[in-house]
């Protein structure tokens, strides 16, 4: 298996993503979802979290051999950031979703020097939107943001675009075509949900993929 195979195969494992098509969730925004992600539960797994570490580590070496320190978003990045910041001997830091009402009024935790080359950890990219946000609080503090390595990626449309029109690389360890093949071949799902799924990371707000046609 390839990397991005044994990612998603330790993700199912643990139940970090879950596919459940013929009982989809629904998400805060009313969409019907045949996905659940919640890669927190990676830090509570010993066995994927070395895995997931060393490979976060791996992909640095690879894609961004000059970074300079990591920033984790905040919260689920954080931990990642760490553990892949102690992997590789570099300083890390976080991003708060908003700066400190107190204090310093902090919104980037941890030292950043002007035209430091960093690089974003995040556990999941959807539409996005959070990271985006991540890497434009950087950019303002003077950091050059060389890209973004992430657990897992939906890799919708929408996503991509908005990655794309703000000039943000992202590199994840396993993505949702990966993920299905892995389950279909696992026994996790049957083996023609795989298109439904896909239709659905498509196009999230069309149910059609739910209807057995």
């Amino acid at each position: 298996m390839n990397m991005k195979e044994i990612i998603a195969e330790q993700l199912l494992s643990i139940g970090a993503v879950f596919l459940r098509p013929e009982e989809p969730f629904t998400w805060a925004s009313g969409i019907k979802s045949p996905i659940y992600c919640d890669n927190r539960l990676i830090l509570s797994a010993p066995k994927t979290r070395t895995i997931v570490e060393q490979a976060i580590a791996d992909t640095l070496k690879k894609y961004y051999p000059g970074a300079e320190t990591l920033m984790g978003t905040s919260t689920a990045g954080i931990a990642h950031a760490a553990i892949a910041a102690t992997i590789l001997g570099l300083p890390m830091g976080y991003v708060r979703g908003e700066a400190k009402s107190h204090g310093r009024n902090n919104r980037i935790e941890g030292r950043l020097d002007k035209g430091a080359k960093v690089v974003v950890i995040e556990d999941l990219i959807s539409t996005g939107g959070s990271a985006i946000e991540v890497v434009e609080a950087l950019r303002e503090a003077g950091a050059e943001v060389l890209g973004i390595v992430s657990i897992f990626t939906y890799g919708m449309k929408k996503g991509l675009e908005r990655l794309a029109a703000a000039n943000v690389e992202n590199h994840s360890l396993s993505n949702l075509d990966t993920l299905v093949e892995v389950a279909a071949r696992d026994g996790r799902i049957a083996p023609e949900w795989k298109e439904r799924i896909l239709r659905f990371r498509d196009n999230p707000s069309d149910e059609s993929w739910i209807k057995n046609n």
